[in-house]
């Protein structure tokens, strides 16, 4: 049965656990430029800046590890089993924390459906949640975009995001059609 909100099996099959490797330093290199281009938004993190971040893709094979220091903001991907610890744990399928980043999905409805698990420091998680609301952040900002370029990368991306949600909950509704 495929939970709510989930990646569909064909699909995960797709991303080995070994993908997420790369995607450590990629996107170490992504938050750090976002640092750069808009440091207000660290900012807004204020003591909780140098916190570390646990966002464990529950539908993935790895999760990631994330200190949103500014200039010194790291991205680590581990294993899901991997013992490291960090101040902040959130849990759920990639497609609901994805859209918590581009402002698609309301966080706070996620939790209270449980489809989203938190654990850790509250405070520093809502001082992260704020953060990402008041940023209203676009795949583009991420890519370090701008122009025409990052008005099709956010069509794009957006788009493949939604109809990601749409073939996942499509999946979920046959699914549970079949149990």
């Amino acid at each position: 049965m495929v939970a709510e909100g989930q990646l569909p099996a064909f699909v995960r099959r797709l991303i080995p656990s070994f993908m997420g490797r790369p995607l450590g330093p990629m996107l170490t290199l992504s938050l750090r430029s976002l640092a750069r281009r808009r440091p207000q938004l660290f900012d807004r993190l204020g003591d909780h800046r140098g916190a570390s971040y646990r966002i464990d893709p529950n539908d993935l094979a790895f999760s990631f590890i994330v200190v949103p220091d500014g200039a010194m903001a790291f991205v680590r991907v581990v294993g899901r089993d991997d013992p490291a610890t960090a101040d902040v744990t959130i849990k759920g399928p990639i497609l609901m924390l994805l859209g918590l980043l581009d402002g698609t999905l309301d966080g706070d409805a996620l939790f209270f459906h449980r489809v989203l698990s938190v654990s850790g420091r509250t405070e520093a998680v809502v001082a992260l949640r704020n953060a990402i609301e008041d940023a209203e952040l676009r795949p583009s900002d991420l890519l370090g975009l701008h122009g025409t370029l990052a008005r099709l990368a956010d069509a794009g991306v957006l788009a493949g995001l939604s109809a990601a949600r749409h073939l996942a909950e499509r999946t979920a509704v046959h699914s549970k059609a079949e149990a």
